[in-house]
């Protein structure tokens, strides 16, 4: 039954039952819009109280008597209106910092490299989801965000926290529209200062080569980043793909070093020919491994591979920090190799660069692996040579 106040505002009262042992009384306010009754109701007696129904202040789920009049005068439906927002706001309870995601990282993880995987689960697991996984996403703020990737980079340096940031950003890209969000993350770019410096690729000059192999024979720390670096140059790998080589991968008897889809930057397996100076390094390194499953075990821990910040640690302590970084090894073996003559195919193969040219690329099917075998092991002796001080001649592909 109803117990009527005034302006259509009512009390309705409904009996026992079993989903209501106590009955149940709601207060309700009907109208007619476009010719159509609606009722809005308005709230529960008695959490909300009668001057509460008639005038109370409006939120997101509560519009009051006075607040669903003005509606009804404007054309608008008060009724409608709360149940537009209730969806919204049950939509955003169950669209957490961490459910979506969860739901992005599932979606990106099959098609991302083990590097990327490792690293995106560590900022959601251990930066993210502690200090925002159990909010609504729409409610995160700048100041929220911001605070947590400050917090990354220090522990672990801005470019983490940059890295951090693009990851959240492209997470709000999943955010259902609905929610009508903005994007934090976008927003904060720039906020974090990147350190400047030597350029991620720089090479060094031919006549720099012999200085730096031989700072890095001095090198008087563990014998397995010593063989990390030297390995970086018989094979001019990425760093993680190399540091983070488990034994599986590493086949001395063929002199081929297969590395999985999963851990290569384009998400396709890649087969790296060995030297012999390559084959003797994985030799040395295997009875220095012990019974650990990655060809460079973490010193704290054997179950885990090498940090990937312990080669740059090395390269700073020999004295190229700020001029010389791992991934330069990559371009200084490029322009060397180029400039001896031999196939731009086959280097650019061996670096495992994707065929930019699309047409080309599908046709392309050749991995020059006769050529490669031949220019990896020109290479390695072109160092051995450099090293030993000697007048080296460059062995020039298209001769050999």
């Amino acid at each position: 039954y109803k117990l009527y106040d005034r302006d259509g505002l009512y009390l309705y009262v409904t009996p026992r039952s079993a989903r209501h042992p106590k009955g149940a009384k709601s207060w309700r306010f009907d109208y007619r819009l476009n010719g159509k009754r609606e009722t809005l109701v308005i709230g529960r007696y008695p959490e909300i109280s009668l001057d509460q129904a008639r005038t109370g202040k409006r939120t997101a789920t509560f519009i009051s008597l006075a607040d669903a009049r003005s509606m009804v005068a404007k054309g608008e439906s008060p009724a409608a209106a709360k149940q537009e927002k209730k969806a919204e706001a049950q939509i955003a309870r169950a669209n957490t910092l961490r459910a979506i995601g969860e739901k992005w990282y599932a979606a990106k993880a099959p098609h991302r490299s083990s590097s990327w995987q490792d690293n995106a689960k560590r900022w959601l697991d251990k930066d993210l989801y502690p200090a925002l996984g159990g909010k609504a996403i729409k409610d995160i703020t700048h100041d929220q965000l911001e605070a947590v990737l400050r917090k990354i980079a220090e522990q672990r340096g801005a470019k983490s926290a940059h890295y951090a940031r693009l990851m959240v950003a492209s997470i709000y890209n999943d955010v259902p529209r609905v929610l009508k969000v903005g994007n934090p993350a976008r927003d904060l770019a720039g906020f974090i200062h990147l350190p400047t410096g030597v350029p991620k690729g720089k090479p060094l000059t031919v006549k720099g080569i012999p200085a730096f192999l031989e700072a890095a024979d001095r090198y008087a720390g563990r014998p397995q980043t010593k063989l990390a670096i030297r390995l970086l140059f018989l094979t001019f790998t990425r760093k993680r793909e190399l540091v983070e080589a488990p034994w599986d991968e590493i086949d001395v008897n063929s002199g081929e070093w297969a590395i999985s889809a999963a851990r290569m930057k384009g998400n396709k397996p890649h087969i790296v020919p060995l030297s012999r100076q390559a084959v003797e390094a994985f030799t040395k390194l295997k009875e220095l491994a012990g019974s650990s499953r990655y060809v460079f075990p973490n010193l704290g821990d054997p179950r885990k591979p090498m940090s990937a910040s312990t080669l740059n640690d090395a390269f700073n302590t020999i004295g190229y920090g700020g001029k010389f970084t791992p991934h330069g090894v990559r371009s200084t073996a490029s322009t060397v190799l180029n400039g001896q003559g031999w196939s731009a195919d086959a280097i650019e193969r061996q670096l495992a660069h994707t065929e930019r040219d699309q047409v080309r690329a599908a046709y392309n099917h050749s991995d020059f692996m006769e050529e490669r075998r031949k220019m990896m092991q020109s290479w390695a002796d072109y160092l051995d040579g450099l090293s030993a001080g000697a007048d080296v001649v460059p062995i020039r592909g298209k001769a050999a």
